[in-house]
């Protein structure tokens, strides 16, 4: 790092941005772990990595650039060769008429600046970035999916009258190709698909399948094979599912991979999802809440007992929003157990569970196990059942901590539903401390953002009935992405969740004991200052978050 960590230090402690206690603890995990201090600052969340790009760029007194919010030209970017850029850490992302700009996470290695200018014949001007963002910007390096694809496949069919050899190692060639430009494209998950004469390869991109290539099909079973054998599945078995797990390392960043083989007509279909370790940075305050949903959160969290409930259907962040509560929750002096399917991330400190019915550890039977080894916070994975749902709550009512999630569409429905599981309604009163419901929505892109004005009628066809609390009494200022190379042409980056927070009050809780339906909850909610998710979302919406046809798009499932 170019800053000495006491420089760091003093700096962060004169503007208050992390309390000492933090500050000491984060400097020996540094000899712990053996990781750069800045480093261990991010990953405990103990400051933004942007936020702290600009800290050490002001100490260095030169500008801060946050490459992730930039379009390479690739003509640019190839100035500086990979091999160099690797071993310098240096990025060049721009070229104007005063120079070439390039990022560095250490601006004090002037030979190499000087050199730099002697090569290019031009002014350079010297930026600080963060050294996991450059790391991630090396990716802009590779060729596009497709062309990478194209090659290799070419040097396949050179090499079909050679050994066997030289096919499987085709295989080979491909899926570390698949998840090398699966992690760089942001992918949360890899199909492949087998059809007829073809194999469809799409890529999961902030929740939206993409179409990406094509494979011939009797490339098929290489692939497939070579997929069972990383993830230690049998290789024989062509009848039946089958579920494993991998990992590989990705600029630095190591990625498990969950991986689904299912037989159909045409073959056995293959979903890789891929969790990256650089994405288990969660923390709330970068999920999305609003500041009085934060508060609402933060102060359930810290009850010393009942439950906390996160609803909303697969896929919409559920358990990213328990683990940041279990983050924010994890010390030494308590013990905290989870019982998950799948244990999707490591969470150093925490006791987590892989639920395996085949052998008997179902969520139930994992629950009563939990119960038995003194826990102060327990993590069930999802409450599916009328046996996991009466363990859970007789757990958060014996003085536990309990986090779960559920599948309802908001959160005012989930009251009800534990009702129907023939849970009694004081237990359901008396045990539930807060439900929060949400769904996970694009990010405009940076880059390419642009607003447009939307009148008051244009407004009343947009914006459902059951919403207009929201001001329709003017034009609004809307924004949205028109596609560029750095979004993928699609106008959006990235994703951040919209949430209602439910608290039990005692209105809450009389309606509860005498079973209200949902929809008398939820305008008791509503009428106690309860933000749903739409009203939320529509605020992200005029903030230039995202775009209002995302907003519908989501809360209309």
């Amino acid at each position: 790092m170019p800053v000495p960590i006491d420089q760091l230090k003093k700096v962060l402690q004169s503007g208050k941005f992390i309390s000492d206690a933090d500050l000491t603890r984060a400097e020996g995990l540094t000899k712990t772990r053996k990781k750069p201090f800045e480093q261990i600052l991010v990953e405990e969340n103990l400051i933004a990595d942007e936020h702290l790009g600009k800290l050490v760029a002001d100490i260095l007194g030169v500008p801060f650039v946050n490459l992730r919010e930039v379009e390479i030209d690739p003509g640019v970017l190839r100035i500086v060769p990979e091999v160099v850029a690797r071993s310098q850490n240096a990025i060049a992302f721009e070229r104007t008429k005063d120079g070439l700009k390039i990022a560095m996470a250490d601006p004090k290695q002037l030979e190499f600046i000087s050199n730099l200018e002697k090569k290019v014949g031009e002014n350079t001007g010297v930026y600080y970035a963060t050294l996991h963002d450059i790391h991630a910007a090396f990716g802009r390096y590779k060729k596009e999916v497709g062309e990478a694809f194209q090659e290799i496949l070419e040097r396949e069919r050179a090499s079909r009258t050679k050994a066997t050899e030289d096919k499987e190692a085709v295989g080979v060639k491909i899926v570390d190709s698949l998840l090398a430009y699966g992690y760089e494209n942001r992918a949360s998950d890899i199909h492949l698909e087998p059809q007829d004469e073809r194999v469809i390869v799409r890529f999961r991109i902030d929740g939206v399948l993409h179409d990406v290539t094509e494979l011939p099909k009797d490339l098929h079973e290489l692939v497939v094979a070579r997929i069972k054998v990383m993830s230690r599945l049998r290789t024989d078995e062509h009848r039946l599912p089958q579920d494993g797990k991998l990992s590989f390392s990705q600029e630095g960043d190591r990625v498990d991979v969950r991986v689904s083989i299912v037989p159909i007509v045409e073959g056995e279909k293959v979903v890789l999802r891929l969790l990256a370790e650089g994405a288990r940075q969660f923390s709330l305050e970068n999920l999305g809440f609003s500041e009085k949903n934060l508060e609402l959160v933060r102060a359930a969290a810290q009850k010393p007992h009942g439950m906390i409930l996160v609803t909303g259907p697969t896929g919409s962040g559920k358990t990213t929003t328990l683990y940041a509560v279990l983050k924010m929750l994890n010390r030494r002096e308590v013990n905290i157990a989870t019982i998950e399917d799948p244990v999707e991330y490591d969470i150093e400190g925490v006791n987590q569970i892989q639920a395996n019915p085949a052998i008997g550890i179902t969520f139930a039977n994992g629950l009563r196990s939990i119960v038995r080894q003194d826990p102060d916070i327990i993590m069930v994975g999802e409450i599916r059942d009328q046996e996991t749902a009466d363990i859970a709550i007789n757990a958060a009512l014996t003085g536990h901590l309990v986090l779960s999630t559920f599948h309802t569409n908001d959160a005012a429905t989930a009251l009800p539903r534990l009702l129907e599981m023939e849970i009694e309604p004081y237990l359901v009163a008396s045990t539930v401390i807060v439900v929060v419901a949400q769904r996970l929505i694009r990010r405009i892109c940076n880059r390419c953002v642009e607003s447009h004005m939307i009148s008051p009628e244009e407004l009343e066809k947009i914006v459902p009935q059951e919403a207009r609390s929201v001001s329709l009494q003017q034009p609004l200022r809307f924004f949205s992405g028109k596609g560029c190379n750095a979004c993928g042409g699609t106008g959006f980056i990235g994703r951040v969740g919209i949430f209602e927070v439910l608290t039990m009050t005692d209105a809450i809780r009389d309606l509860v004991l005498r079973r209200a339906p949902s929809g008398e909850i939820e305008q008791e909610a509503k009428k106690e200052g309860m933000i749903t998710m739409f009203e939320d979302g529509f605020a992200k919406a005029q903030a230039g978050i995202t775009t209002i046809d995302e907003i519908l798009r989501v809360t209309r499932a």
